[in-house]
């Protein structure tokens, strides 16, 4: 009497397709992360640059259309008077999603013939007065009534591609 014991198990030819096809979920996870936590910080930094352009709004709208000096809108960004000169600018720290960094506002462009295409680092914000948005890059001469407001974003064509909101 020949009696045949069968143990009931895995083959390894199945543990290792199962342990495959896990693998190659955890490789597309990680892939994807970094490019979803760029996509986030790029909009919570587009969302700081409308905030700059809400508050320079709220200054024109409280001081019968003026424009705002660097320190009024460091004063009304950071909701208190806090900002500091530094090299002729006013940087206001942040803290938000983006971590830290400072909105540097700059001098007068208007007298600007030549567009120029602004150097904006990351946890930067630029505020440019009597300018706009032009074509690409640059920023042109514009009203006194216009602000542009640049920062760089990490996602794009190119890292550190520049986002110009025109107030």
């Amino acid at each position: 009497m020949n009696v045949q014991n069968k143990e009931k198990g895995f083959t390894i030819i199945e543990v290792v397709l199962v342990l495959a096809i896990a693998g190659l979920i955890f490789l597309m996870v990680f892939i994807a992360l970094p490019a979803l936590q760029r996509n986030q910080r790029d909009s919570a930094r587009k969302n700081e640059v409308s905030a700059v352009a809400s508050a320079i709004e709220s200054y024109r709208s409280n001081n019968r259309g003026g424009t705002p000096t660097a320190t009024n809108i460091g004063q009304y960004i950071t909701g208190k008077a806090s900002a500091t000169l530094d090299s002729g600018a006013v940087v206001v720290t942040r803290t938000g999603p983006t971590g830290g960094g400072s909105i540097t506002t700059t001098a007068n462009v208007s007298a600007c013939t030549n567009p120029t295409a602004p150097a904006v680092s990351g946890d930067t914000i630029v505020v440019y007065t009597n300018a706009k948005c032009g074509t690409g890059a640059a920023i042109v001469a514009g009203t006194t009534r216009q602000t542009a407001i640049v920062t760089a974003l990490e996602s794009g064509a190119a890292n550190g591609t520049i986002y110009c909101q025109t107030n």
